[in-house]
């Protein structure tokens, strides 16, 4: 992954760089914000929901103080005095009476509290109720609350949500169990009297005052059992004992709980102060809670992907506007890898890039002027080898020339040593050229003419000699000097060396394609290719290929690149003579051509 990122350009790394720090802001931001927001709700929430829950359970508990009451104060009229004291004297010859006179208390209770659905008073001498309750004769007192009746040390008992057995309606109802008194304060043993509220009644007041559906309220006892049963969703709590144990010990709070099926709950709870054993729980889902935090993170996702392409449209005007100088420095970098020296990197800025550009103008000024200072120190170096290997020629002249003017001058062959000083002034005026390398083709002809009559004057009867030049406007063509001389020196000094018959040079100046070809042709013996290679392309040659070698080497010093090649083949022809193919001397300006017939 890292060597991916490193291969990638500039470009995809600033536009990596910038879509990185895009998500990377905007999801720590929207988290953060997710975090604190829905932190925030829920801490909000369980506040609101413990108000609430503190309402509705003084509301309950004033409900069951009223209903506490209004079956105390049944107790109290005088109706009811009167029968407790049947019931203590164990008369139940007015039992029919009691009960008429009851009715009248029996709907005096239910107008005073209208929670109150059916009483029923039960005695030694027989149950009393309201007759338009339509009491259900099969089922008797104690089969119902017998078990509670048991229980000691107890005035009041609530009863949570169950079937009322001893009334033919058989809906669930809530119970208030108490233990009557008398006058005098004392009890009457096993006369108890039941108080029914119908559970929805009960519920009617549990859910008064929720303000969404999403809210849920229970009574509970604190073993979990339901005090009044939820229409909406039916729930176990007893059978979570984690749940159970955070409300038992009563009082009031709240807590995050998750429960069997995995939902994360956010849970109220306060003990009602009428009956310490029902405790009123609020239930909210969390995920109901934060659903309108969902459209947040919707939003941050829009957000996002918002935020990703602009990244993107930034990134890559940004790279651009950084870029363009540093692609410009690369195009001249390009440039100058061809040898264009001449490109200058120029910017308005003043930036880093700015000045490894003016920096890159530096070097290529520093690299010009390196450029010209070894072109220039090549260029007097070359000078000073050819004039070296001229000043090797000129001797050799001058050794070969002064020897046969000193024999001839000693033979007394006065006209002969005159021609040939004259010669020799002339051969030495036209090679010196006023300190010129470069000469013109005519002035090299007059030179080689000169040559070859001072060698005709050495050796007397030894060869003729003619120069043929195709094209008159050729004598103006400029060339390196002393090219025919080596040549022709090397026709007169190997050619015609052990040859009986008089020999013949004959020089012609032609052009071919974009060269111009001197070649210099004779009938001479000929000579040995591969002694002629070896004399021509090593330094160290012996003294037969002296001539050709320095030529070789002025030619390749002043136009280089310069290809020296000899081949050489053998035909007989109807004379017997056999022609000596040329050896090539090519250069940029025009070739030399050497060819020897034997």
């Amino acid at each position: 992954m890292r060597l991916s990122f490193y291969k990638l350009s500039l470009k995809k790394r600033i536009q990596l760089l910038f879509i990185f720090l895009a998500i990377l802001c905007i999801s720590v931001t929207g988290i953060c914000s997710y975090l604190f927001a829905a932190r925030s709700i829920e801490r909000n929430a369980l506040q609101l929901k413990q108000g609430i829950l503190k309402k509705s359970v003084q509301v309950m508990d004033e409900h069951l103080r009223h209903i506490v009451v209004s079956s105390y104060s049944f107790m109290l009229n005088e109706t009811f005095n009167q029968v407790m004291k049947d019931v203590r004297s164990n008369n139940a010859v007015n039992y029919y009476q009691n009960l008429s006179l009851l009715q009248t208390s029996f709907a005096q209770l239910k107008l005073v509290e209208p929670l109150i659905d059916t009483a029923y008073l039960s005695t030694p001498i027989g149950d009393f109720f309201s007759t338009k309750d339509f009491p259900d004769r099969t089922k008797h007192f104690s089969e119902e609350y017998g078990t509670y009746t048991k229980q000691i040390g107890w005035n009041t008992l609530w009863i949570g949500t169950h079937r009322n057995e001893l009334f033919q309606w058989k809906g669930n109802v809530l119970s208030l169990l108490l233990k009557p008194t008398v006058l005098d304060n004392h009890y009457i043993p096993n006369v108890y009297m039941v108080v029914n509220m119908r559970e929805q009644a009960m519920r009617a007041i549990l859910e008064q005052d929720l303000m969404n559906n999403q809210v849920q309220l229970f009574l509970l006892q604190k073993d979990g059992t339901m005090v009044i049963q939820p229409e909406a969703r039916q729930y176990d709590f007893n059978t979570e004992r984690e749940f159970i144990d955070h409300f038992s010990r009563g009082g009031e709070g709240d807590f995050h709980y998750t429960n069997a099926k995995g939902e994360e709950l956010l849970v109220n709870y306060n003990t009602l102060s009428m009956n310490e054993d029902w405790v009123m729980v609020s239930i909210q889902s969390k995920a109901d809670l934060l659903y309108p935090l969902k459209k947040i993170r919707w939003l941050i996702i829009w957000i996002m992907l918002f935020c990703i392409v602009l990244a993107l449209i930034l990134s890559n005007l940004l790279a651009s506007a950084l870029l363009k100088p540093l692609h410009k420095l690369q195009s001249l970098m390009a440039k100058v890898e061809y040898n264009d020296l001449d490109v200058r990197f120029n910017s308005r800025y003043e930036d880093e890039v700015s000045s490894v550009g003016h920096t890159f103008n530096r070097m290529l000024d520093q690299i010009q002027l390196l450029i010209q200072e070894v072109r220039t120190s090549e260029q007097d170096k070359r000078k000073s080898e050819v004039k070296a290997l001229q000043a090797q020629v000129d001797p050799h002249f001058l050794y070969n020339t002064l020897n046969t003017i000193f024999w001839k001058s000693e033979s007394g062959e006065k006209k002969d040593v005159s021609e040939m000083i004259v010669s020799l002034s002339l051969l030495f005026r036209l090679g010196l050229n006023n300190g010129n390398d470069i000469t013109t083709l005519k002035q090299e002809i007059k030179h080689v003419e000169q040559y070859l009559q001072l060698q005709q004057k050495c050796y007397e009867d030894l060869f003729t000699y003619s120069i043929h030049v195709e094209n008159l406007s050729y004598l103006s063509i400029s060339m390196l000097k002393i090219l025919l001389q080596p040549l022709v020196e090397n026709s007169i000094l190997h050619g015609f060396r052990d040859k009986a018959v008089l020999g013949s040079i004959f020089i012609k100046v032609y052009r071919q394609g974009e060269f111009l070809l001197l070649q210099v042709t004779d009938n001479g013996c000929g000579m040995d290719a591969e002694q002629m290679e070896k004399a021509v392309y090593e330094h160290n040659a012996d003294r037969k290929g002296y001539a050709l070698s320095n030529l070789r080497s002025r030619l390749s010093l002043h136009y280089g690149g310069v290809g020296f090649h000899y081949v050489q083949e053998y035909s007989r022809h109807r004379d017997d003579r056999y022609h000596h193919n040329p050896v090539y001397v090519g250069g940029h300006n025009g070739s030399l051509e050497d060819v020897r017939y034997g």
